[in-house]
């Protein structure tokens, strides 16, 4: 005969599982002592520290200024520099310090512009046309101009002569004895009264 396969009633299977209200349990405590693992980041190769002993890594550029044989005039000027801040200077030398400012400067050369000396162009014509007039007889009563007068030995000798009325001199002009010493010199000894120095910024 036939196999019968018994029926099941609905009620005798496996009952639900019922529904708990209650909250999930909590994540597991994070120890804060305990290290984080290291993630890699940035490139894939590790940075190695150098090896500058002997044999090792190439040495990295340094400043050898120091150790350069520097030209002789850079020396001299380095060393005046530190001469002049450990000594006490001289007032001769110290009156460089002493500049004019900017707009004096700018009217000062202004009126030194209007008496520039003149060109070999323009002296050997004005001596051209008083030689003209001189030949033709006429007599010509206009005096010399007025120039600038420049050169150490012509302005000591300006001043001697008490002609000097105005000095002008570089404050950094080398050798600084040339003017600090003998020009103002000089005109302290005449006692000119009307030649005042005065120093100006650059040749």
């Amino acid at each position: 005969g036939a196999f019968l396969r018994p029926k099941v009633h609905a009620s005798a299977a496996m009952p639900k599982a019922a529904k708990s209200k209650k909250a999930p349990p909590p994540a597991p405590y994070a120890d804060p002592k305990k290290k984080a693992e290291d993630v890699p980041s940035g490139p894939v190769f590790e940075a190695k520290k150098k090896n500058f002993s002997v044999g090792g890594d190439i040495q990295p550029k340094r400043d050898l200024s120091r150790y350069v044989r520097w030209p002789k005039y850079v020396r001299i000027q380095r060393q005046r520099k530190i001469l002049y801040e450990r000594l006490k200077v001289p007032p001769a030398i110290n009156q460089f310090t002493n500049c004019l400012d900017k707009n004096v400067s700018i009217n000062m050369f202004k009126l030194l512009h209007k008496y520039r000396p003149e060109s070999k162009a323009e002296k050997k014509e004005r001596l051209q046309g008083l030689a003209e007039k001189k030949e033709a007889g006429v007599e010509d009563e206009s005096k010399k101009p007025i120039f600038l007068k420049c050169g150490i030995n012509h302005i000591a000798k300006l001043c001697e002569q008490k002609k000097a009325q105005l000095v002008i001199v570089a404050a950094d002009v080398d050798p600084i004895e040339v003017s600090s010493a003998f020009c103002p010199i000089k005109m302290h000894l005449v006692a000119l009264r009307r030649c005042d120095p005065g120093f100006i910024r650059g040749r």
